[in-house]
């Protein structure tokens, strides 16, 4: 044939093959069983932690898997708000090497780059691969003159097994008791129809068929973000279970949200979804439906959806649905009923002195078990009364627990995460009177930051960190952060505009810098904390009393 002929058929190839379904983010049924163990290590003050993994392979060749980057997903999500773990990416497999291999390769031989030794590492093997343990079949069959019938029924399972141990790396050995053995389930099945008969002189047939197969994909993840838990609870000795009994993990919960979703009418799908959004402080209250395509709602599900660490499409898909759904009922903790429907949380504005912007309690150093008064800081430390739905968590992170005081000239570590993705902003005051912008600063210019991302103050896991923060003089220092849904810079006092980590004019508290910005964007139009913490002089070292040396 003259393949000039086909010019048209062929100009829609590239339409064609293009994907007719978007892509959706890749959940197991312990996705939120990650972000919970997150929160659990947060709360845990568990430092930083290098790790590494070896190759996972599969012995029985069955089940051809990136368990490896498997492993590395599930510790980065169990990382995002708590930093515990960092991930040391070196690969010694020629076979598997890259140009970034190759390039630390020849910067190592050239002493122009150092690794740091991982503490930890996770060993393990796709164990086995058991298939049709069990199967049945059925098939029966009806013969006539003119007619035959056939029906045909089959189904099977299969076992996969995981098995993962953590290994102390200094010593390479394999830590007794830190390991996981697990197996799931896959099935496969299917249905056919067979129809034959003659009209007359001329044969008829009809076949129809329906199958499912259950990939190894989705269960080989769900065995490793399993594994991983398990291996890092009991590493760092956290309740880790608490997170593997969260009722949204269970398969049956996602396949009945799937039924509601295709059941449903589209326009109560997204009514449904407005609603949950509007609760969240999303989307504005509205006394008529949202239409679908409107540009607020598809603004705010962009949002909801980053936030929540979904594909961003701005349409209520079922992941969307799922995940604005998920908090539709509550329990109690006696296991009864508390509340169906959500609580929407937007905040009234709060009547105030015009002098002073609405304040609420402050947050306390991490572990600090003493109230503010008693450490003798102030009292009035969080700033802004809306929106609620938007919160900033300070923590300080130094390794030392229940700490509200530092000697001077100690480095001092703190945190930040915000509940919603947003422009952050994050000041300093000493005791002396000197307020600094520390954040956005030359070294990380732009202040947005994403959803339940912990942002390091400074950034010790960086080289140039862009700045140190030590006591400097005896009393009561801090550090406050602002965040708002837009970049709220050139709304701000020149003065709060000029350049970072440079001593602000006409500013020597944070209180002021709080009065700025609620002057500038209304109490309802962005959220702050703070957190304190007292500087003593650094305490004098006693002589040593060891005797000297003898002499022979």
């Amino acid at each position: 044939m003259d393949p000039r002929k086909d010019r048209e058929f062929q100009s829609r190839a590239s339409i064609t093959d293009r994907p007719v379904v978007r892509p959706t983010r890749s959940i197991s049924s312990f996705s939120d069983s990650l972000m919970c163990m997150d929160h659990m290590l947060r709360d845990a003050q568990l430092p930083t932690t290098l790790i590494t993994s070896k190759q996972i392979p599969d012995y029985s060749s069955r089940v051809a898997v990136a368990a490896k980057d498997m492993v590395i997903t599930a510790l980065s999500q169990m990382s995002r708000l708590s930093n515990a773990f960092r991930y040391v990416d070196y690969e010694v497999d020629i076979a598997r090497q890259d140009t970034v291999q190759n390039l630390t390769t020849i910067l190592l031989n050239n002493n122009q780059m150092q690794l740091q030794r991982p503490a930890l590492y996770l060993s393990g093997a796709i164990s086995f691969v058991d298939q049709n343990v069990i199967s049945n079949r059925f098939d029966t069959g009806l013969s006539g003159p003119r007619v035959d019938l056939g029906f045909s029924q089959s189904r099977n399972a299969t076992i996969i097994g995981l098995e993962m141990h953590l290994g102390d790396f200094r010593t390479r050995t394999l830590i007794p008791g830190l390991d996981s053995a697990n197996e799931v389930i896959v099935g496969g099945g299917g249905q056919g129809l067979d129809l034959a008969g003659r009209i007359g002189t001329y044969g008829v047939q009809f076949n129809i068929g329906r199958d499912y197969t259950q990939g190894s994909g989705g269960a080989v993840r769900t065995l490793v973000d399993l594994a991983t838990i398990e291996l890092v609870g009991k590493w760092a000795r956290v309740p880790y279970w608490q997170c593997l009994t969260l009722e949204q993990n269970h398969p049956d919960f996602q396949r009945q949200l799937r039924d509601w979703f295709d059941e449903g009418s589209p326009a109560v799908r997204t009514q449904l979804v407005a609603r949950s959004l509007t609760s969240q402080g999303y989307l504005a209250p509205s006394p008529t439906p949202v239409p679908d395509d409107s540009v607020p709602l598809r603004k705010a599900l962009a949002r909801f959806q980053a936030d929540k660490g979904m594909v961003v499409t701005g349409v209520v898909d079922f992941p969307t649905y799922e995940r604005a759904l998920r908090n539709f009922v509550s329990l109690s903790a006696d296991g009864t009923l508390a509340r169906i429907g959500w609580e929407s949380t937007h905040a009234e504005p709060v009547a105030t002195e015009p002098e002073a912007p609405a304040t609420v309690a402050a947050s306390q150093p991490s572990g600090g078990a003493s109230t503010a008064a008693a450490a003798g800081m102030p009292q009035e430390l969080r700033y802004g009364a809306a929106p609620v739905e938007r919160t900033i968590s300070l923590q300080i992170e130094n390794v030392l627990l229940d700490r509200t005081a530092f000697d001077v000239g100690e480095q001092i570590f703190l945190s930040a995460t915000v509940s919603r993705a947003s422009y952050l902003q994050c000041y300093l005051a000493d005791a002396i009177g000197t307020v600094i912008r520390l954040i956005p600063n030359k070294a990380n210019p732009t202040g947005w930051v994403s959803a339940n991302q912990a942002i390091r103050i400074p950034d010790w896991m960086s080289p140039n960190p862009g700045f140190i923060m030590d006591a400097a003089s005896p009393g009561t220092e801090g550090v406050a952060c602002f965040a708002s849904d837009e970049d709220s810079t050139p709304k701000l006092p020149e003065e709060l505009r000029g350049p970072p980590l440079k001593a602000l004019k006409n500013y020597h508290a944070l209180e002021r810098v709080n009065e700025a910005f609620a002057a500038a964007l209304g109490t309802q139009g962005y959220t702050g904390n703070a957190v304190y913490w007292n500087v003593v002089p650094r305490r004098a070292v006693p002589p040593s009393t060891a005797q000297p040396p003898v002499r022979k």
